[in-house]
């Protein structure tokens, strides 16, 4: 028998793990009423362009000489083999990895000298190295397999002698510098397009350039020496940006390459602070060719879409993307206490596509180790890995590990390729989120993911949209230590798709 919503009478599900259960009777808590849910494939939120992955290599190093004695890469690509490296790579765009869509670039602070007698001698190969390595390695194996994807690039921080303050990471920009920095991403921008022949099709003007209060408040000195490039970035200074930079583009023959206001850290900040002035400036607004935040943070106050909104209010084709997103965010969601399973990073993905509307997502480096300068080892230190999280840990001794981000990273990855849409999905209950993206007319399957931040449910999917009656599923279950394993062949009965999920589990479906 049936209830009005389509659920079967409890029946053994090809989900319940066995001996899952087995012991727990007693510390189980109270049997809860099946989740349900609603995914309609036809019904169409917003365009997807993929999500992505970034390789890091200089953060904080803040001077050429301190650079060549003791250089820096955060990734730690320099530490493996060439083996490893390609096993690594292919996991990432191989067509069994991850198949990221986009790709996000840094440009350091360090290519244009340490004084402004260097003006307009740049070294864009120095500093670049293993990121350019990874991203062009990645290309190959990514055409390989018939698919491409698109690189943003964003200026981590301008040269030192650019500010006001005359160092690295200096917190001010001398105004009479401005066309010198705007010249410093254009150099960089064309170098990789035409020597590097990479497909770089945005330019972000910054990096958190919010954070004002990072430096003394009289901007006098870098600030803590641990922290990353960066300058702050006034919002009348973006406006100006957006007027002067845009043509100078234009130019240099970059007339398809578009300008993005920088990545703030998340969605609260730029729609309080910054999207108001784009939206009230004509030409600023014209000149925007994407939107961009890091996207940190859980919660309507930092994923909420305000500031998509007021500018897609004028121009409704604009796309959003996240740059930065951490990867398993500890901080933000348990607040120290372990009351919460990785898997919020699912959640934190569904918040930023449905809150915040965003058309893609890029976390922070999906390949660590432990070279930033001021912080404890990663690789030995729990709480720095717990904050952080990434795809690979590298251990700076040859080896490396894959962290369960990639996992869980996997989930969602595979199942929003670029060019499907986002497609309405919705949840009565608040520990059970689904994503969902539509094929769109893309040789991609329809897909769903859906993630559980409680305890074992059962939970029901009421599916519409799509001619598929079958749906091939991959489970991650961190108490049994399966990480994206097959889980075989689920058939919807009568359009609706039922599962048993382990505690703080993922499950994506893919329509066959």
């Amino acid at each position: 028998m049936r209830n009005a919503f389509g659920l079967a009478a409890p029946r053994l599900s090809l989900f319940v793990l066995t001996g899952l259960l087995a012991g727990l009777a007693l510390a189980q808590p109270p049997v809860r009423l099946p989740a349900k849910a609603e995914v309609h494939f036809d019904q169409k939120l917003q365009d997807w362009d993929g999500f992505g992955v970034n390789y890091v290599e200089v953060v904080n190093v803040r001077d050429l000489a301190e650079y060549k004695k003791n250089p820096q890469e955060y990734g730690g690509f320099s530490t493996l083999s060439e083996q490893k490296r390609q096993e690594v790579l292919d996991m990432v765009f191989g067509s069994d990895g991850l198949k990221p869509g986009l790709v996000k670039m840094f440009q350091d602070s360090l290519q244009e000298g340490m004084t402004e007698a260097s003006r307009g001698e740049f070294d864009h190969e120095t500093t670049t190295k293993w990121m350019r390595y990874f991203v062009a390695e990645g290309l190959k194996m990514t055409r390989a397999r018939g698919a491409d994807f698109q690189i943003i690039s964003t200026m981590y921080g301008p040269p030192g002698w650019t500010t006001k303050q005359k160092i690295v990471r200096g917190r001010d920009l001398d105004p009479t510098k401005k066309e010198d920095v705007a010249r410093y991403m254009i150099h960089w921008v064309k170098w990789l397009r035409d020597h590097e022949k990479l497909p770089v099709k945005y330019v972000s003007l910054f990096n958190e350039g919010e954070g004002w209060n990072r430096w003394p408040p009289d901007g006098s000195t870098g600030g803590d020496l641990t922290h990353d490039y960066n300058m702050w970035w006034p919002n009348n200074q973006i406006v100006d940006f957006l007027h002067f930079m845009r043509p100078m583009m234009d130019k240099e023959g970059l007339k398809d390459v578009g300008l993005t206001p920088g990545e703030t850290s998340n969605w609260e900040a730029f729609g309080r602070w910054y999207a108001p002035y784009y939206w009230a400036d004509p030409v600023a607004l014209k000149n925007i060719g994407l939107i961009t935040s890091h996207g940190f943070g859980l919660g309507r106050g930092a994923t909420n879409s305000l500031g998509v909104d007021t500018l897609r209010h004028l121009r409704p084709e604009l796309h959003a993307w996240n740059t930065s997103m951490t990867f398993i965010p500890h901080l933000w969601a348990k607040g120290g206490a372990d009351t919460l399973g990785d898997n919020i990073f699912i959640e934190q993905i569904r918040q930023n596509i449905y809150d915040a509307k965003v058309n893609g997502i890029i976390p922070w480096s999906v390949v660590q180790s432990d070279p930033w300068t001021g912080q404890p080892n990663a690789a030995a230190n729990p709480y720095w890995n717990e904050w952080v999280g990434t795809g690979f840990w590298v251990d700076r001794k040859g080896g490396y590990s894959i962290d369960p981000g990639y996992y869980y990273y996997k989930h969602v990855s595979r199942a929003g390729q670029p060019g499907m849409a986002v497609a309405s999905a919705t949840s009565q209950d608040s520990e059970v989120g689904v994503i969902a993206f539509g094929r769109a007319g893309t040789q991609n399957s329809d897909a769903l993911i859906v993630n559980n931040l409680g305890h074992v449910r059962s939970v029901a999917v009421k599916i519409s949209g799509t001619n598929s009656q079958s749906f091939e599923a991959f489970l991650t279950d961190p108490a049994t230590k399966k990480y994206y394993e097959p889980m075989g062949t689920v058939t919807l009965h009568d359009g609706v798709l039922e599962c048993s999920m382990p505690s703080q589990s993922v499950i994506t479906f893919f329509a066959k």
